[in-house]
Parts: structure tokens; C-alpha cells; sequence
């Protein structure tokens, strides 16, 4: 594979997944790991990507989220407003972190009401502008790279809380493998947050569907609401038909 094919096949797994790890993309792109540690380091020259030990991070998913460096923001819009009908006074709503949770916490309706609960602080920073939302941010251990907290303290918490919608940005949907993801921690947090909450709406590009990543978060039938930038009748939702949850 050319250099530049290399570095196009690392970009998109950065626009979709936010991060990559090293060894993933020796196992993906059967190069050495010196091979990708120089993509990376001249990606990151280029200031495409954040290197970080391990791997590489997206600059929009590490930084202050400029809208310059949101990828795929006019979908992730779109996302967003699909997701404001199912947000009522008197909620409590438990969020993740990413861009397009942040976008739809900027569409949020000035006047409501509702307790959000999250574990990413540029989304409490962000909901902060809401009078009358009353905001929780759990505390534990940060991830410099994901930019929320996670660990036992944090899972502990969510398992204490029963929450009416959990909103959920993914890594990956697939008809039959479900959610997935490729981080431990991350993935038993997604586990938790499910688990504590009576609805879940999970936030997906249409970039995502069909892919299946190394760890399993959650079935498709645990979830209530797959939330893309599509047309719920598009052909490339059609195998997602004939499952429980609504597609909006």
C-alpha cells in the first residue's frame, strides 16, 4: 500500500472513531509499527491529527470542538435535531462526550427544563448556558484522549442514578454485532450508562453503520432510538429494519 493510501485509510478511521491505536493499524495495514508511528508523526506535522502515545487522536475531538474542525458537522447537525423531539421538561438525561453531543446541546431549547447528567466537562461547560438545566458532571479519572472521565469511580456513579434517556455517541453499529467499540474503558462505561437508564438514543453518522469493532457495548436490542443523518427508509438502513428500536 502507497504511503498516501496509508495515511487516507488512517484519516478516516480518525474522522469516524476520533482516535486510533498503533497496533490496530499494523494489524489493518500489515506494516511495521515503525511504518505507521512515521504516518502518524507526519500526519501530526501536517497538524491533521493530535500523536499521542499508543496512537493518534482527532484534532476537533481534542481540542475546544471549533466547527471548522468538526468532520461530518452538517450531519451531525442534522443528528441533533432528530434528537430534540424526544427531550421533554422534567427529564433526566444521561449523556457521553463528543461533537455530536455538543452540537445538540447548542440546539437545546433556551427555556428547558431538565436535569442532564454527563461525564464529559466540555459538555457541562456547554449546557452551563441553560438556566433552568440543572447540571451533574461526574468526577473521576480524565482521559486526556476521549476527554471525559471514566474508571470504577465513575461506572459506581452511573449505577447509582436512573436516568429517563441516555444519549450515546458510538464507535460503530452493525445489524447483527450490534455496538462496538475498541476502548475497555470506554466500553464498559457505554455498558453502564445503558443499563442505567430506561431509554437509550444512540447517535450515529451514517459513516458508522456496518461496521463491527473488537468490543462489544451493547446489543441492538438493548437500545430505543438509532438516530442517523439519513432518511429512515434509505437503502443502507434497510437491514436495521426489522429490529425493536425506532429509527429516526
Amino acid at each position: 500500500m502507497l504511503k498516501k493510501e496509508r495515511h487516507d485509510y488512517v484519516m478516516r478511521q480518525i474522522n469516524l472513531h476520533n482516535r486510533v491505536l498503533t497496533s490496530d493499524l499494523v494489524q489493518q495495514l500489515n506494516v511495521s509499527e515503525d511504518t505507521i508511528r512515521r504516518d502518524l508523526q507526519e500526519l501530526s506535522d501536517d497538524n491533521l491529527l493530535y500523536k499521542v502515545h499508543g496512537g493518534a487522536l482527532s484534532k476537533s475531538y481534542h481540542s475546544t470542538f471549533d466547527d471548522s474542525t468538526v468532520y461530518a458537522r452538517d450531519a451531525k447537525i442534522s443528528i441533533a435535531k432528530k434528537v430534540l423531539p424526544l427531550i421533554k421538561d422534567g427529564m433526566v438525561i444521561l449523556t457521553g462526550g463528543g461533537t455530536t453531543i455538543l452540537e445538540l446541546v447548542k440546539q437545546l431549547p433556551n427555556k428547558l427544563k431538565a436535569t442532564i447528567v454527563t461525564i464529559s466537562p466540555l459538555v457541562a461547560v456547554e449546557l452551563a448556558k441553560y438556566p433552568e438545566v440543572e447540571v451533574i458532571l461526574i468526577g473521576g479519572l480524565f482521559s486526556k484522549n476521549s476527554q471525559i472521565t471514566y474508571g470504577s469511580q465513575v461506572i459506581n456513579q452511573i449505577s447509582d442514578i436512573k436516568t429517563d434517556l441516555c444519549i450515546l455517541g458510538v464507535a460503530a453499529v452493525h445489524p447483527n454485532d450490534g455496538l462496538t467499540d475498541t476502548d475497555w474503558e470506554i466500553n464498559q462505561l457505554k455498558k453502564a450508562m445503558i443499563n442505567s437508564s430506561k431509554k437509550t438514543a444512540v447517535l450515529c453518522i451514517s459513516e458508522k453503520l456496518n461496521i463491527s469493532l473488537r468490543l462489544k457495548v451493547a446489543s441492538l436490542s438493548q437500545i430505543d432510538y438509532l438516530i442517523t443523518e439519513l432518511d429512515p427508509n434509505h437503502a443502507d438502513l434497510l437491514n436495521y429494519k426489522n429490529l425493536k428500536h425506532h429509527i429516526l
